[in-house]
């Protein structure tokens, strides 16, 4: 039997995944705890530690039970972290992009701090197969006295699986925003011939994983710090601060590099404890 094409497509889009995550975490009795928590499709959160003490952030980690994205899949997490509290968010694996017949994969994730409170946003490294299509938005909202870690990392193709990623599609928007200004504005994207851009020396001169790392506060003490570590990475990284802002990037010839550099990085950075399964 022959299908056609708008029967294609309703089929196609009927096997989407979709998933929506939103919680808060609230700070009581001296420490932070969950405050509420929404899921729904295939996106879930635990809390491995339960409540912690005022000096370690509540930990936070997110499972996709899909077991990885596609194109045509839908995602959005919103968290919100509010006065005073302390939240360490991770995900419980490397979240994989998947080869796209068309459509994009999309994920939106915005987060808010309150005042006095401190996130760190630290997923596991997103991992782009060949020929996937990744649209993926960061906005957040920081109180003018909170603390914040914002890290990501992207891997084009598994490379101890003999895996490269020689075209698709990788567009990675972040805004930030202090008491609702604009403080932070950045977008990448890849489209098309990847491998061909990675390999320019202006870009990532044939490495294949990527990092940035956004602090706030952020000034020299801790740029010097990154800076004490920078001939014990195997890959490249760079630093600068400016405006009560400190940016880090990475570049490693593969994801396992990336993730020794980037512990280390965050290290520096003060970004302790790191998440468990970050060490495993």
């Amino acid at each position: 039997m022959t299908v056609n094409a708008p029967l294609r497509h309703e089929i196609f889009a009927a096997n989407r995944a979709s998933g929506r995550l939103a919680f808060s975490v609230v700070a009581a009795a001296g420490g932070s705890r969950r405050g509420r928590v929404h899921e729904a499709g295939s996106l879930r959160v635990r809390f491995p530690n339960g409540e912690r003490g005022r000096d370690n952030p509540l930990e936070a980690v997110m499972v996709n039970t899909a077991a990885g994205m596609a194109g045509g899949d839908r995602f959005s997490i919103d968290i919100t972290v509010g006065a005073g509290a302390r939240l360490t968010a991770t995900t419980a694996a490397a979240e994989k992009i998947y080869r796209s017949l068309g459509p994009e994969t999309e994920i939106g994730v915005k987060l808010k701090v309150g005042a006095g409170a401190a996130l760190a946003w630290l997923p596991q490294e997103t991992i782009l197969f060949d020929r996937a299509r990744l649209r993926r938005t960061i906005e957040v909202d920081v109180a003018k006295d909170a603390a914040l870690i914002l890290a990501e990392a992207v891997v084009f193709g598994r490379s101890a699986m003999d895996e490269t990623v020689a075209s698709g599609y990788c567009f990675d928007r972040w805004r930030v925003r202090i008491d609702g200004t604009l403080a932070f504005a950045e977008t990448l994207c890849l489209d098309g011939a990847i491998a061909e851009r990675l390999a320019l020396r202006a870009s990532a001169d044939g490495a294949i994983a990527l990092a940035s790392v956004l602090k706030l506060p952020g000034d020299e003490a801790g740029i010097a710090a990154v800076r004490a570590i920078e001939r014990d990475c195997a890959g490249e990284v760079g630093v600068s601060a400016w405006n009560g802002l400190a940016l880090a990037r990475l570049v490693a010839p593969d994801g396992a590099t990336l993730r020794r550099d980037l512990i280390g990085l965050l290290a520096a950075l003060g970004a302790t404890p790191l998440p468990r399964l970050w060490l495993n």
